[in-house]
């Protein structure tokens, strides 16, 4: 007779690639069949992705065949799972069952198929379209500046595109980001700072791989908004934060990529200044992730002193700290509240910054982009993540504004698609109401 799986875990389960139990196969397979089962009980996060309906699809198939539940499932069942979470954390956010609960049954999918997928990768190696995706700041590097007009040409031809899909997996479908002609090193190496700043003190910026070469305005301006709030800005010897990696299993890179950024910030931190990002993928890998990949106190203290930009702004203005002279109101802004910023669990801060200007209304629309990372450029992805982000997509429409606005250059990129519409970063819109925006691309 099976043995009934027990909800709750008999040790706590290995969430941390420095658990030693993170990389056995056997304690991975027990704690996803656990998980499983809970999931397939709850079915609350039936609507969250594509993961949860080809979960209990999986369980019932071999309930049907006369199982008790989860305990049959295999590798391949595994996998599928995996393949089609987009490592959005809504699930986890929602969940009930989580170690930030208090629970005791201690549920992290989202950390569980992460693990899956570092151990098939072990097993069986990192796919090529993963290795394609998992470097966006070496790419960056190669291609902005001078060499972006042409990249950016190129990539805009549908042949080019295919192409692409071909051999690498990339949906031919998704719009990719263009390559920066200005990088944001570069703009901040010759930019004059305002007045004033440096009286408040020092910050330093995480810019992002897609901040530094994709979309400079966003760390520019945030330059811009800080200077005007009285703090100077440096920009720390930095990589990238490592999020692609994880996304396609690379458990090493990640976590040589982490060690570097948490080495370099770890100084800027000791000088007494906090580290702001424009960018809530990368500041929730550096918050949530660090600490676990390292297991060291110094990515704990790194993790402790980084903040969303506009959260750091935001806690300005509930200390009635924050430069309120703005110059122009901004009108209805549908602001799009990211998942990994939501992950975050800080609230909407970017919507209670811009709130904070005058005869400005700003309507938030919490629904996912099914982006996130790599996930939604896989050309076997493209048309399921559309699909979900259809929700998202009549959000925006029904706001009904002037401005969008979304923390999430990717998500930005399928907003501006489905509804045709321009994405700009929300400091950018704050940059705009106090006069002093800058065009950087």
């Amino acid at each position: 007779m099976t043995k009934k799986i027990e909800p709750t875990p008999s040790t706590t389960p290995a969430f941390d690639p420095t658990d030693a139990r993170y990389m056995n196969a056997r304690d991975l397979e027990t704690e996803l069949r656990r998980v499983f089962e809970i999931c397939h009980n709850c079915r609350m996060c039936v609507n969250y992705c594509g993961s949860f309906p080809e979960m209990f699809a999986r369980v019932d198939r071999d309930i049907a065949r006369g199982a008790e539940g989860a305990e049959n499932l295999g590798a391949e069942d595994f996998t599928a799972v995996t393949e089609l979470c987009w490592q959005c954390k809504l699930c986890y956010i929602k969940c009930p069952y989580t170690p930030d609960e208090g629970h005791a049954w201690q549920v992290d999918l989202p950390r569980l198929l992460t693990r899956e997928k570092i151990q098939r990768a072990e097993r069986d190696g990192i796919t090529v379209q993963d290795r394609a995706l998992g470097e966006p700041g070496l790419l960056g590097q190669m291609t902005a500046g001078v060499l972006a007009r042409g990249a950016n040409f190129v990539n805009e031809k549908r042949l080019v595109r295919k192409a692409m899909e071909r051999a690498a997996g990339i949906s031919a479908e998704f719009p990719l980001p263009t390559f920066a002609t200005t990088t944001f090193a570069k703009w901040l190496a010759s930019h004059e700072p305002l007045e004033g700043a440096g009286k408040n003190g020092t910050v330093a910026i995480f810019a992002t791989c897609q901040g530094d070469y994709n979309f400079p305005s966003a760390p520019a301006n945030a330059v811009r908004v800080l200077e005007k709030n009285g703090f100077a800005v440096v920009r720390p010897q930095q990589t990238c934060c490592g999020i692609p990696n994880l996304d396609g299993g690379d458990l090493d890179a990640a976590r040589a990529k982490a060690r570097a950024n948490v080495a370099s910030l770890l100084a800027e931190i000791e000088r007494g200044r906090d580290v702001v990002v424009p960018g809530p993928s990368c500041s929730y890998t550096i918050r949530k992730e660090y600490p676990r990949l390292l297991g060291t106190k110094e990515a704990e203290k790194v993790a402790s002193r980084t903040f969303d930009v506009m959260e750091f702004l935001e806690k300005l203005r509930r200390d009635k700290k924050l430069d309120r002279n703005f110059e122009s109101s901004l009108g209805k802004i549908a602001y799009h509240a990211p998942c990994h910023l939501r992950a975050q669990k800080i609230g909407f801060p970017a919507a209670r910054v811009l709130g904070a200007v005058d005869d400005t209304e700003v309507e938030i629309v919490q629904e996912c982009s099914a982006v996130d990372g790599t996930w939604g450029m896989k050309a076997q992805h493209y048309e399921m993540g559309r699909r979900y982000a259809q929700k998202l997509v009549r959000g925006i429409d029904d706001a009904d504004a002037v401005r969008v606005v979304s923390d999430c250059p990717l998500a930005g990129l399928r907003i501006a698609k489905e509804n045709k519409v321009t994405v700009r970063h929300p400091i950018e819109a704050l940059a705009e109401a106090y006069g002093i925006h800058v065009g950087v691309s």
